[in-house]
């Protein structure tokens, strides 16, 4: 646990919940990248910024628990998809901030993840990148969860749907921005580390 965590109101939530469709069922966050498991490099990353590093899983609970300060899991089992493991997270969460990170993007830093927080307030912040939302990289007040459960509730399941109905805070980055980048197909496990840092 960080004694001194870098970012002391905030909760951190890896998800890692998903099916893998697209690494033969693998579960995601044990592939290994660069000598390492995906879920590890992100441990490593966040693990200074909070005292309370959630992770979402559907499986292999007792590999993740040993990274963890929390583990949850989606309440009906079924894989039911990120914005599950969000308010599963916020219904735990110790701070009033919620950090949303994937469990496959080990080039992510804390120089961005601390951009991110920067922007803490009222509403969540979400990071657009290339035209596209990345809502799986975004902050989001924990008093925003019955908003959220509400949406849910009526039949929502996208994450970037439900966020934007919350009039976020946007951050746009640069197209070169190389951080975001989801390790989610075997072919791009194939791809060196990122050593240079680019801010949005």
């Amino acid at each position: 646990m960080a004694k001194y965590p870098l970012l002391s109101n905030c909760s951190i939530v890896l998800l890692a919940g998903g099916r893998g469709q697209r690494m033969g069922g693998q579960d995601k966050g044990w592939v290994n990248w660069q000598g390492q498991a995906l879920i590890e490099h992100m441990q490593h990353v966040v693990r200074p910024l909070t005292d309370d590093l959630i992770i979402s899983c559907n499986r292999n609970h007792q590999r993740y628990q040993r990274l963890a300060d929390q583990i949850v899991s989606d309440t009906n089992l079924d894989f039911a998809g990120p914005l599950a493991g969000i308010l599963s997270a916020l219904e735990v969460a110790r701070h009033p901030y919620l950090l949303v990170l994937p469990c496959d993007a080990p080039r992510i830093d804390q120089a961005l993840l601390t951009q991110l927080y920067q922007h803490a307030g009222e509403y969540p912040v979400l990071l657009q990148h290339k035209g596209h939302w990345q809502p799986l990289f975004s902050l989001i007040p924990c008093a925003q969860l019955k908003n959220l459960q509400d949406l849910w509730d009526a039949g929502e399941r996208s994450p970037k749907h439900a966020l934007l109905k919350l009039n976020p805070v946007v951050i746009d980055c640069p197209d070169h921005e190389q951080r975001l980048a989801n390790f989610n197909d075997p072919s791009v496990l194939q791809q060196p580390l990122l050593i240079k840092e680019t801010l949005c």
